[in-house]
């Protein structure tokens, strides 16, 4: 599949890592405006503290920087970050946004000296516009071409001192020439229960939300170790506690909250609790090909793969094996069900017959 065809998390999942506008407007007021205010990824803070520090000692543009990770990890925010500990404007535009060498060149030609421009899903742009960005990135030069045929011409123009901040939830699909030009590179981990619950609670302060700790940890355990979906569940809990409680989140307030919404104590919802059913209820825990299981659950293949697998491959409830999807004894308990004498198979015949669900 091309990852450039792949849907985004559905709109109406909760715990989906996608952002809609409502959530982009709410993270701009919760994100932190400094790098000693980010909460969790230690390690690239302090290694992208460093880069900044001697940047700004040297008084001197800061190296470009590429950052990775699964979406909702703070990408943005860091960007954002960058500009502010630089003292320098920002322009936000994304890779699928450049479609031809042109749209880059006006974008580069309108920069100010310093200025960190920040490129969402990096990888998602033209090959034209990726060759002219090498130039930019290495020379803080762009060749315009003018006309076209054997008359066409190149003119040189020269760019002000720039900081590029490329954002890619797939740095394996960059290609190397321009992965090599960033003097920085950080990959975004998935946050540890701890950390998130710090978000919880800075997040509530910010949103003037009443919580305790225990009720800040339920939310924190059920967010798939991401900030923005912390954020997300947070605000729906609030109503919760605002219509049907005394608008104080405790853990029994947060935990019937995210019942109504179908997401569950290890922060699966819906989609992920169908997939795992159809699998151990409709074929014996696997194999079966994912053509089969996205037909079980009434969805399509590509929003199976990429929307629902992912987390459930990551918490050890879904395994892919050359012969299709197989569930792991963590999904049967998780659902509270038996797993079938030696090891399962499909309901069709067992595991010895898998030409009808191979993958």
């Amino acid at each position: 599949m091309n990852w450039d065809d792949a849907p985004a998390d559905t709109p109406d999942r909760l715990v989906g890592s996608a952002a809609d506008r409502e959530d982009q407007a709410v993270e701009a007021a919760l994100r932190p405006k400094e790098l000693d205010e980010f909460i969790g990824q230690e390690r690239v803070r302090q290694q992208l503290d460093l880069v900044l520090k001697a940047a700004r000692q040297r008084g001197a543009t800061a190296d470009h920087v590429l950052l990775s990770g699964a979406p909702g990890l703070g990408k943005t925010t860091l960007s954002m970050i960058i500009a502010a500990e630089m003292s320098a404007p920002i322009r936000i535009t994304s890779g699928p946004a450049i479609q031809h060498a042109g749209d880059l060149a006006a974008i580069l030609s309108s920069l100010t000296e310093g200025e960190v421009l920040f490129l969402d899903e990096i990888h998602r742009m033209s090959r034209p516009a990726e060759e002219m960005l090498y130039m930019a990135m290495e020379d803080f030069r762009v060749d315009v071409i003018v006309g076209k045929g054997p008359g066409a011409t190149a003119i040189p123009l020269e760019l002000p001192p720039f900081t590029l901040v490329g954002a890619t939830t797939r740095a394996g699909l960059l290609p190397p020439p321009l992965r090599d030009r960033f003097g920085f590179t950080g990959h975004m981990e998935f946050y540890a229960p701890a950390e998130l619950e710090r978000v919880v609670h800075r997040s509530a302060g910010l949103l003037d939300v009443a919580i305790d700790t225990d009720g800040a940890a339920e939310i924190a355990g059920r967010s798939r170790g991401t900030p923005r979906i912390a954020n997300r569940l947070l605000r729906r809990v609030r109503d919760y506690a605002q219509v049907r409680a005394d608008g104080a989140v405790t853990r029994e307030t947060a935990a019937r909250a995210l019942e109504v919404y179908e997401v569950d104590a290890r922060g699966l919802d819906r989609l992920d609790r169908a997939v795992l059913h159809a699998l151990l209820k409709l074929f014996g825990g696997g194999p079966v090909g994912l053509s089969t299981l996205a037909v079980a659950v009434g969805e399509e293949r590509e929003t199976v793969e990429e929307v629902a697998e992912p987390f459930l491959v990551r918490e050890g409830l879904l395994a892919r094996t050359p012969r299709g999807r197989v569930a792991t004894p963590a999904a049967w308990s998780h659902l509270g069900l038996v797993p079938p004498p030696q090891g399962g198979g499909t309901s069709q015949g067992g595991p010895g017959q898998t030409g009808l669900f191979g993958a």
